[in-house]
């Protein structure tokens, strides 16, 4: 069973939610402005709370961007009430991981609690970038392009379809609370490494740096604005690939967390035109080519190519064809996906490619 609700979550009347067992899958982001309280102390209040899912660490600790949960602690609850920030792309932990809550949903049959998503807006809009997974892709990643424009509440639409699950998914409109309309999506960060009001805009393809050895700023203030290692060297004669959406410096930063904690790190600060348009995933193509080519201690890791889930993009990478066949196998695709899309769109507007 699935619905699309408009009115907020405190006013559903539901059984489950008035008198049943609650627990709450969330992030700092469940803050209401209303009534200047967390979403799970709705449940609080009603005493009906049986248990919060959250990251276990304060809210922007480095490298605890996960909610970790017991299915057996699923099986004792009639409902279970989510609420995070999705930022646009497909690698966000915390969305896999409600993706991965509605697998083990699924594995409850009858036994599975109602899921309840209180949706939000997508901080990174409705463009986007990049194709459909291909082969194996990321474990708990729905079949969608690398920024999908979709809100959360859309995505698990989707995902719901996709692995056939029967449990009953209700979503709550992110334009049914004033938090929508009185929040910018950033405003409260939504995890540790996407705290900037750039960020979600340059995540669909810096988010990949995180499967190589150079780091894209994790541990400074600007996570996906900077990217840089230690053996990056900087010299006037370079040619690095500058799309006309942005502008690129040469800079240095120390990190204090992640790959190279401690470390003086050499590289660039992607910086974007205003009023310009911003392909993330393809300049971030562009420039790991041309560090592969200039650098041999420039490596793709483990969980890369799953993650970028695309050979043709691999091929481009390995300098099998051009940056204009590239460019045109991901408008292709781009074109594929938004059609996709428009089967588990729930709001007026839908996702759009950049011309």
């Amino acid at each position: 069973m699935f619905s699309f609700r408009t009115s907020p979550l405190e006013d559903q009347l539901d059984k489950s939610l008035m008198d049943g067992k609650v627990g709450c899958f969330c992030t700092q982001n469940c803050w209401d402005t209303k009534s200047s309280r967390y979403m799970y102390e709705i449940f609080r209040e009603r005493g009906n709370l049986q248990v919060v899912f959250s990251p276990r660490d304060a809210e922007l600790t480095p490298g605890t961007n996960h909610i970790f949960f017991d299915k057996e602690a699923l099986r004792a609850l009639d409902a279970v009430v989510v609420e995070i920030q999705d930022v646009g792309s497909r690698y966000f932990n915390y969305t896999k991981d409600v993706m991965r809550l509605m697998a083990a949903l699924k594995e409850l049959g009858e036994e599975a609690p109602a899921m309840y998503v209180v949706d939000h807006i997508n901080p990174a809009g409705r463009i986007v970038e990049g194709t459909i997974p291909e082969g194996r892709g990321e474990d708990f990643v729905p079949k969608v392009a690398h920024r999908h424009g979709l809100t959360l509440g859309e995505l698990c639409n989707l995902y719901y379809s996709e692995i056939g699950a029967k449990f009953a998914l209700h979503i709550i409109s992110a334009l049914a609370s004033d938090s929508s309309r009185q929040l910018l999506p950033w405003t409260i960060a939504p995890s540790s490494d996407i705290s900037g009001m750039f960020t979600c805009y340059m995540y669909s393809g810096g988010g990949l740096w995180n499967n190589t050895t150079i780091t894209p700023g994790i541990g400074t203030s600007r996570s996906y604005e900077y990217i840089g290692a230690p053996f990056i060297r900087h010299s006037p004669l370079d040619l690095i690939p500058v799309p006309e959406g942005a502008m690129i410096r040469p800079c240095s930063f120390t990190p204090s967390a992640g790959r190279y904690e401690g470390e003086r790190c050499y590289g660039y600060q992607i910086m974007l035109r205003p009023g310009g348009e911003y392909h993330s995933l393809l300049h971030t193509l562009q420039l790991i080519r041309w560090f592969m080519g200039r650098y041999s201690q420039f490596e793709l890791l483990d969980g890369f190519e799953r993650k970028l889930a695309d050979p043709v993009m691999m091929s481009y990478l390995h300098g099998d064809i051009s940056f204009q066949d590239l460019k045109e196998k991901v408008k292709v695709g781009e074109q594929k996906w938004v059609r996709k899309a428009k089967r588990y769109v729930l709001y007026p507007d839908a996702p759009y490619r950049m011309k």
